[in-house]
């Protein structure tokens, strides 16, 4: 399994991004694909996750609101609408798969088997 990440780059506090990312040889029927992000001497942290089949996302509480993941299961794809970013969200973003993980599980990046290379957003202020 591979994960291409894509998009990120730079923005001004208030505007807005979009990362994308690709699993290749993801074949699980039960899977959940996630982004993570990690910001310069911080620890690696939950961003949003969505299943597939279904479809059913979650969030963390500082982007609840401001961030939208929608996903193409059938190719494997999902994309982070990511609005109204401020400083605090500049980050390495990491996606991130697995297969069939509880809802309890999937804030945990421990639980996920797979990682892409990572997509660098800045937000200046």
């Amino acid at each position: 399994v591979q994960l291409q990440a894509s998009g990120g780059g730079s923005a001004q506090a208030g505007g807005s991004l979009r990362v994308s990312c690709v699993a290749s040889g993801f074949t699980a029927s039960r899977r959940v694909m996630a982004w993570f992000r990690q910001a310069p001497g911080k620890e690696r942290e939950f961003v949003s996750s969505i299943t597939w089949p279904g479809g059913s996302t979650l969030y963390a509480d500082s982007v609840k609101g401001r961030f939208t993941l929608s996903s193409d299961g059938a190719k494997n794809r999902v994309y982070l609408q990511m609005n109204n970013l401020n400083p605090e969200d500049t980050a390495v973003y990491y996606c991130a798969a697995g297969g069939g993980l509880i809802a309890s599980s999937r804030r945990d990046k421990s639980q996920y088997s797979y990682w892409g290379q990572g997509t660098l957003v800045t937000v200046s202020s």
